[in-house]
């Protein structure tokens, strides 16, 4: 550490809803705290300061707003209001941390070095894309082309259509039931002749009437301009082409915690990649490291979800630096 140079008291690295939350609380206890955001980037699939909320456009189930908020618009409440009370922004990417010493060292991608005597990680989870064309286009554009089944299932562009899930593992179970309730009915497209799914998530899907799988398929297009039109699927068999009309696509293969930044620091992760957390608790193995948000939450990925641990990580992370009396 060079002689001199500012410890901050609260460091977030993060700028979804977790990483919002956790500052306006933080900055409301007078902790003055540096939000590291991050910069945009588009290889191989787009990361915003944000996080995936950046890349919805309706969001209907985020308390607070009866008729729907935009996702950028909904981001954008969050900045403002973080930055009202007096959190500052530092617009780069960390690329490493180290703690293992004190203070807390993160390194960015500009070469500067931050240090601190806390931080909590919010830097989220990204959805994985099959990397077909038009797919990230239209998902971007809320063109019908969609990630979240929960977040966006329920829109009325889907009710009363055909839509079509791509996976076969629990979460496309999870989000294909999801979707039985809106649907006239739902195409699941798998690549194999059976899913990997547990029996009881296969068991519940294909209860409901309007669910059928799609064997041996692969997803290789997704048609539509303004809109999905349809998808285009190759038989993974015999390699014929065909052609499934639906008003909706939701990729459900899997999300990347956002942790390769971790390697190295001495933070725990699971055997997924997430942040793993104490029982009941924001604090990881390391004392003074809080995580929030998706990348410590493999089951829910929501927006409220994401912002309430959010608060419950700058709680604790505030009591603790007053035990050491740091204020």
């Amino acid at each position: 550490m060079t002689q001199g140079s500012a410890v901050e008291r609260v460091l977030i690295i993060g700028s979804g809803p977790a990483g919002w939350t956790a500052a306006i609380y933080a900055a409301r206890a007078n902790l003055s705290p540096l939000c590291v955001i991050g910069v945009p980037r588009s290889d191989p699939a787009p990361v915003l300061p944000g996080g995936q909320l950046m890349l919805t456009t309706e969001v209907e189930n985020y308390p607070g707003f009866p008729q729907g908020v935009t996702g950028p618009e909904l981001m954008d409440h969050f900045q403002r209001q973080a930055q009202r009370f007096g959190t500052r922004i530092c617009e780069d990417d960390v690329v490493s941390c180290d703690f293992q010493s004190r203070p807390l060292a993160v390194k960015l991608a500009s070469g500067k070095t931050l240090h601190a005597h806390s931080v909590i990680i919010a830097t989220g989870a990204t959805a994985n894309w099959v990397g077909v064309p038009n797919e990230l286009r239209l998902a971007q554009s809320g063109g019908g082309v969609s990630a979240c089944a929960v977040c966006d299932g329920a829109l009325p562009v889907y009710r009363g259509k055909e839509l079509a899930v791509v996976g076969g593992g629990d979460t496309a179970m999870e989000e294909a039931t999801y979707l039985t309730k809106f649907a006239s009915k739902v195409h699941v497209i798998h690549r194999r002749d059976s899913f990997r799914a547990s029996r009881v998530m296969q068991d519940r899907l294909f209860s409901a009437p309007n669910a059928v799988a799609v064997w041996n398929k692969r997803l290789v297009n997704v048609v539509g301009a303004e809109r999905i039109e349809a998808v285009e699927l190759e038989d993974t068999v015999s390699g014929a082409r065909s052609t499934l009309a639906v008003a909706g696509l939701f990729v459900a293969i899997g999300h990347s915690p956002a942790t390769g930044f971790l390697q190295g620091s001495g933070i725990t992760l699971d055997n997924h990649g997430y942040v793993a957390l104490a029982t009941r608790s924001s604090a990881t193995n390391i004392d003074g490291v809080f995580a929030a948000g998706d990348v410590a939450d493999s089951q829910y990925r929501q927006a409220v979800t994401a912002a309430g641990m959010g608060c419950q990580a700058a709680l604790e992370c505030e009591r603790w630096l007053g035990a050491r009396g740091i204020h």
